[in-house]
């Protein structure tokens, strides 16, 4: 028992569990003010987020101890829910401020998107994992899985959900780099995948008005720009310490979805620099530790599956920092383990479990006395790219 409580990379989980914990207590105090002047109680929110942290928990508790490899077996099944899943949206989806992302299921609004991205990770490495061989062949070995991944791209753009349709280019862009395609295929999908974003952004009014409020807010700060000038209002009267824990003035009414997309701001404005170097501490070492768990795996499928979660957990930190800082446009991508939002708490907490079993199968692997009586006899990443390196 001890050993195998021993196997876990505890620093990777630790970072994991102090921004979760963090984010509750953050959601409490961005969201209150909100609560109480719509006649609920002040804990409404922070109730129902408390009560996603514990499922999440739950699960973590269960996956973490469960072998990876299973999500293997299981990648056609949750493709081919998360296309279900995104195909019930436009058909019984609930709508808020002119988008359609979320479903009812018995009593509880889930975001199917945010189960998507995960569900696309297994998919990719499951299926990566399997192309080493021919993965220099972009008819045969890069393209087929792509065709899945444009298709689950456009139900999520019509939601419209650009953002996290984003976010799964990108990874996906990942995944294949480190499966070992050539870079010229890697141009070429990067060109496209580029020029489609830039005509889609120009296609939709809402958008371009994000970027003309990322390039200049003031001049719209009635309009579009005005969330992004009341976000630096909090970030530049945070100062180093902050306001203190529940001071923070911008949520009183002035900075919308305070508890959501933006709450970087009221930590900033709360907490000040050393409450943002926290957040950003915990994102480098699970960035970190997870880039070491996918780097020391003995199959593919794991690597694959660590860098992409971990890579996912990173950009959304780098889109979500980006937007509240006005280094990025908006995109509506929450902050992982910390905004308020069930769906996005579960799925961060399941797809963290998964990298933290894939450290446990690392130790034990490492602790063998005879490698060649493994069970998984898959190839390593990095023995893939030698040989392909090798063969060229």
């Amino acid at each position: 028992m001890l050993a195998r409580f021993k196997a876990f990379d505890w620093i990777f989980i630790s970072a994991v569990f102090a921004l979760a914990v963090f984010g509750l207590l953050m959601v409490y105090s961005a969201s209150y003010p909100a609560a109480i002047n719509s006649g609920q109680p002040a804990t409404a929110v922070v109730s129902r987020q408390l009560m996603f942290f514990v499922i999440g928990i739950v699960l973590f508790v269960v996956i973490m101890n469960f072998r990876y490899q299973f999500f293997k077996k299981l990648s056609p099944l949750i493709i081919i829910a998360s296309l279900i899943l995104l195909l019930l949206v436009p058909i019984i989806g609930l709508e808020d401020k002119g988008a359609t992302r979320w479903i009812s299921i018995g009593g509880f609004t889930i975001q199917p998107s945010e189960f998507v991205k995960l569900g696309v990770i297994i998919y990719l490495a499951s299926v990566y994992s399997k192309k080493h061989k021919y993965i220099n062949r972009f008819i045969q070995g890069v393209l087929p899985p792509l065709v899945i991944v444009v298709f689950l791209f456009t139900l999520i753009l019509l939601q419209p959900d650009l953002g996290t349709a984003v976010i799964i280019l990108i990874v996906t862009g990942i995944v294949i780099f480190l499966s070992g395609a050539r870079l010229r295929h890697l141009i070429m999908l990067g060109t496209l995948s580029l020029t489609s974003v830039i005509i889609l952004i120009t296609q939709e009014e809402y958008r371009m008005n994000r970027i003309f409020a990322f390039l200049d807010p003031f001049a719209h700060q009635d309009t579009h720009g005005h969330q992004l000038i009341q976000s630096y209002y909090a970030i530049a009267n945070g100062g180093v310490t902050g306001t203190g824990f529940g001071q923070s003035v911008q949520k009183l009414g002035y900075l919308p979805e305070p508890h959501n997309d933006f709450i970087l701001s009221i930590i900033a404005e709360e907490t000040g620099i050393l409450g943002v170097g926290f957040v950003i501490l915990c994102f480098l070492v699970i960035g970190f530790r997870g880039i070491v768990i996918g780097s020391r795996s003995k199959s593919v499928f794991g690597s694959l599956l660590a860098y992409g979660i971990v890579f996912m957990f990173l950009f959304q930190f780098i889109f979500n920092a980006g937007a509240v800082t006005g280094t990025l446009p908006i995109t509506g991508i929450t902050l992982p383990f910390v905004s308020a939002g069930g769906s996005s708490l579960i799925v961060s907490f399941v797809a963290a479990a998964i990298v933290a079993n894939i450290s446990r199968q690392n130790t034990k692997e490492q602790n063998q006395e005879h490698v060649e009586g493994m069970e998984d006899e898959e190839p390593t990443l990095t023995v893939v790219q030698n040989k392909k390196m090798g063969a060229k």
